[in-house]
């Protein structure tokens, strides 16, 4: 999906983490799916935001997921925003305005 920025990406929450880790505050969002293998997206949605240095890297949590059950904990953990897979160029471009973000270009 082009949106107008670089992406890195990761096999599993642990590898997130590292890149996330190694970006040196270069990573400015953070697309977290809950099901990740080896740490799961609330896991590593919580450990960013233990960081201080990675506190305010803006995070929306990606899921098949439609309890609230699990909307609220995300949102609790300090998860930026929360989309619904599957999910369009268009659905991400509103979340992130939402959210004071935008794409380059247009969409």
């Amino acid at each position: 999906m082009e949106i107008g920025y670089q992406v890195s990406e990761a096999a599993n929450g642990v590898e997130a983490l590292q890149v996330i880790e190694a970006s040196g505050n270069d990573i400015a969002l953070v697309l977290a799916d809950w099901n990740m293998p080896e740490m799961n997206g609330l896991d590593l949605l919580k450990r960013l935001r233990q960081k201080p240095e990675l506190s305010s890297v803006v995070v929306v949590m990606v899921t098949t997921e439609a309890e609230l059950g699990h909307m609220a904990s995300a949102l609790e953990a300090g998860a930026n925003e929360y989309v619904m897979k599957p999910f369009t160029k268009e659905i991400l471009k509103e979340k992130l305005e939402m959210i004071g973000m935008s794409l380059e270009g247009s969409v």
